[in-house]
């Protein structure tokens, strides 16, 4: 496996690698659901190239750039068990060199509501830095989880409308055993907020199960979500969103499919979740 710090080494191992390869970017501290998005892209191209690269620039000033996760030689050696092909690990001098003055910014209701409006600038950092790293890849195929549901939205958005040569693939959340999914940050959950945490997916599997019984008034399925997360006192609730699943507006009836998102703070950490009703794409 080799590990590649420049863009020089990127592209000359980007030309090397063969017919397709599979792009799968993390910010690192990897988990089952980064190798979960490895095993498909190994099973669906030539070779797979990983990033690992914690981006400053969608960090806001309350948020956790300074302590999030790292650990370099366990994620190493996780991506060799997988036969990941190399991994791309560049600084941040790497990717911001000095005199940088370019930025994506994915306009409109994709990035104003939900998460945009809760951390303003985080995703024209995101869309940069994931056009940078799409660029740098070459790859055919680049693989995002549908937790961020926001995020896949944001950048199939811009993969399309920069006409970028790559195919985006949503692939389902990975979760624990009592229903979280995973995340590198939930390395910052104490013992008592893990226990209370899974009240999260439990709400959303609240309104799953309306909508399966025939239930579509949005403002019915955000309160069976709420009405289930706040039975845990620590979870201070941010949002509840019933949206359509491509542009993020919110419905005023479910007729066709809707993502159901949630984000709420347990302790000092920030949980975001969903699920999507009906046909997905």
């Amino acid at each position: 496996m080799r590990v590649l710090r420049t863009l020089v080494e990127a592209r000359a191992w980007r030309r090397a690698a063969g017919a397709t390869v599979g792009f799968v970017p993390t910010m690192g501290y990897l988990h089952e659901g980064h190798l979960e998005l490895v095993r498909r892209a190994r099973a669906e191209n030539d070779a797979v190239i990983v990033s690992i690269f914690v981006n400053p620039t969608q960090f806001g000033p309350k948020d956790d750039f300074s302590r999030y996760p790292r650990d370099e030689a366990r994620d190493l050696a996780l991506l060799e068990v997988e036969g990941v092909a190399a991994v791309f690990m560049p600084t941040v001098e790497e990717m911001y060199p000095e005199g940088f003055a370019t930025a994506v910014d994915v306009s409109g209701g994709l990035t104003s509501v939900l998460e945009g409006a809760a951390r303003p600038g985080h995703f024209r950092g995101m869309a940069t830095v994931v056009a940078k790293l799409l660029s740098i890849a070459g790859a055919e195929r680049a693989y995002f989880g549908r937790k961020d549901a926001q995020q896949l939205a944001v950048v199939r958005r811009m993969a399309s409308d920069l006409n970028l040569a790559v195919e985006i693939v949503p692939c389902d959340t990975v979760r624990e055993p009592d229903g979280l999914a995973m995340s590198s940050r939930n390395t910052y959950l104490t013992s008592e907020e893990r226990r209370a945490a899974p009240a999260l997916y439990a709400g959303l599997r609240q309104a799953l199960a309306l909508f399966e019984g025939g239930e579509r008034d949005p403002a019915v399925l955000r309160e069976a979500v709420r009405a289930r997360v706040v039975v845990e006192p620590a979870f201070a609730l941010e949002y509840v969103s019933v949206a359509d699943p491509e542009t993020l507006a919110e419905l005023d009836w479910v007729k066709g499919a809707a993502l159901v998102s949630v984000a709420a703070r347990l302790g000092r950490t920030r949980l975001i979740d969903n699920v999507t009703l009906g046909e997905r794409g």
